[in-house]
């Protein structure tokens, strides 16, 4: 181990041992780490090892199974990916100077988006095949996590938090609408109170969901109470218990149009829905987009809304984004 540090040391470091680096820190995981690098984890452990020498300080320290970052870890993962910010902004740079849309763009999305964000990723590859597009989908508290730490270029999201600096532009609107079962009593009944509603038993997403963050709000505002009856961690789960009569729920009319089984549900025709919310792509506040990213933006506030109306009006009793109450669909 060497004893001492100056930054020529670190010109002995190469970026593949950097990036290795960044993916284990990313994960806290070796084995995670080595499925993504398409490596052994012997080798993980042997250019990490190589990395801490050059360093002369240890990077990770292992606290029963868990390993974490050490000071001089955390140090070295904002250099890094400084590092590689810099290529990657200095490769998209001299594409666009030749004319040609290239390099490598990251996206996270939230779970409810994953309806429609491949849809739109599709045209685009197709439209700048010279970009290689990364896509996390996941849950709204983890999304956040990954913007705090800046691990990704942009963020789609649909309740905006409070507590972090962020650029944000609205692209899409995105109705809640209440959905039961088919055979419902409430199927076909026009203008139902906020209060009968409420008397239902409703199936929700867990706590910090942004679909349940909606709904809540809908009836606080209004002073009832949720009559919950069950928490389920994803969208296709809730819409196979609303079919088989366990209760109501309130979802993104999106998430109807884009997934299509043989069951029969309703939207019920509910005073003050469907809530109209929106989504938005976020990015760190001071954070450079790269041309990828920029290109990106644009193509998203351009094709969103008509390529949202098209897969709408394909399906019966979606004639359009702003009539999406009291109809009937078979998803």
């Amino acid at each position: 181990m060497v004893d001492t540090f100056n930054t020529s040391n670190m010109r002995n470091a190469s970026l593949r041992q950097l990036q290795i680096f960044e993916v284990v820190a990313r994960h806290l995981s070796y084995t995670r780490a080595s499925e993504e690098l398409f490596i052994t984890q012997p080798t993980v452990s042997i250019q990490l090892k190589q990395l801490a020498d050059i360093v002369g300080m240890p990077l990770l320290e292992q606290v029963g199974k868990r390993i974490f970052l050490t000071d001089t870890g955390r140090e070295l993962l904002a250099v890094v990916h400084q590092i590689f910010d810099g290529l990657s902004r200095f490769e998209m740079i001299v594409s666009d100077m030749k004319g040609v849309k290239a390099g490598k763009l990251r996206i996270a999305v939230i779970t409810t988006a994953k309806y429609f964000v491949p849809r739109l990723l599709g045209p685009f590859c197709e439209r700048f095949p010279g970009i290689d597009i990364s896509l996390k989908v996941t849950n709204r508290e983890r999304l956040l996590q990954r913007l705090e730490d800046n691990a990704d270029d942009l963020y789609i999201l649909g309740q905006l938090p409070e507590h972090l600096d962020m650029q944000v532009e609205p692209f899409l609107e995105n109705p809640m609408v209440v959905l039961a079962s088919h055979n419902h009593p409430l199927a076909g009944k026009k203008k139902i109170s906020a209060e009968r509603i409420a008397e239902e038993p409703f199936l929700m997403r867990e706590p910090g969901s942004g679909t349940r963050l909606a709904t809540e709000n809908f009836f606080k505002e209004r002073g009832l109470p949720i009559n919950f009856r069950m928490e389920m961690g994803s969208n296709e789960a809730i819409k196979q218990a609303v079919a088989g009569g366990l209760g109501i729920t309130v979802l993104s009319a999106h998430t109807l149009a884009l997934e299509k089984s043989g069951d029969e549900l309703a939207i019920l025709d509910v005073e003050g829905f469907p809530i109209r919310r929106q989504w938005y792509v976020a990015y760190s506040s001071g954070k450079q987009l790269s041309v990828v990213a920029r290109t990106f933006l644009e193509f998203l506030q351009k094709e969103s809304k008509p390529m949202a109306d098209r897969y709408m009006q394909a399906l019966p009793g979606f004639p359009s984004l702003d009539s999406v109450k009291g109809k009937k669909t078979h998803i």
